[in-house]
């Protein structure tokens, strides 16, 4: 019962809660980035949901968009702003996807939307991921991120979709949260980053 019903119920009520209490640092993000990067705050990309249907995730935009001579975007560690390092450490920079909660096309909970060009790549095993809505942070999220193989982070997801229970998204944020404030293990590194899933690693 609550993975197919109470756990949207909880997705909305906590989504609704985070917002009340950091609406001023999403107003405060969203306006500087204004500036910062030319009128564009955000960062959206089409991701594979629940049952491979694309939404557009959306993000506060860390990264300028500077090219190379031949018009090719700069490695990500050179396009990282110093506003855009800050607000990925503290994990702020993934606050407006409480919108995609809202929504309807990610839950607070769940394996991460991963790129579109990666659906090729999965074992039969491993598409289990798209079972259930993605989400925001998960259990591979809390077990590693990018210090585990490709192998072992579908492995996590699998088993959280196996196991989903109140209790076990409650464990999450609550390891999410301690992570957020020692900033450490749940966003991305830019200085250790997980290299793009081939179909094997």
């Amino acid at each position: 019962m609550y993975k197919f019903f109470c756990k949207r119920v909880f997705d909305i009520l906590i989504s609704l809660l985070i917002l009340t209490f950091t609406s001023p640092i999403i107003i405060i993000t969203f306006v500087v980035l204004i500036f910062q990067n030319k009128g564009r705050p955000l960062f959206f990309q089409d991701r594979p949901g629940r049952n491979l249907k694309l939404f557009k995730i959306v993000k506060f935009k860390t990264m300028n968009d500077k090219k190379d001579e031949f018009g090719n975007l700069l490695p990500d560690n050179l396009r990282l702003t110093l506003f855009g390092r800050w607000i990925r450490k503290l994990s702020i920079d993934e606050l407006p996807q409480i919108f995609n909660v809202l929504k309807g096309d990610m839950s607070l909970i769940g394996p991460r939307p991963l790129l579109k060009k990666y659906i090729p790549l999965y074992s039969a095993e491993q598409i289990r991921r798209h079972e259930i809505r993605p989400g925001i942070t998960g259990w591979a999220q809390v077990n590693g991120r990018n210090s585990i193989s490709w192998k072992k982070k579908f492995e996590l997801d699998i088993e959280y979709i196996d196991r989903i229970s109140f209790f076990l998204d409650c464990r999450i944020i609550y390891i999410t949260i301690i992570k957020i404030i020692r900033t450490k293990g749940v966003n991305q590194s830019i200085e250790r980053p997980m290299r793009p899933f081939d179909g094997t690693n």
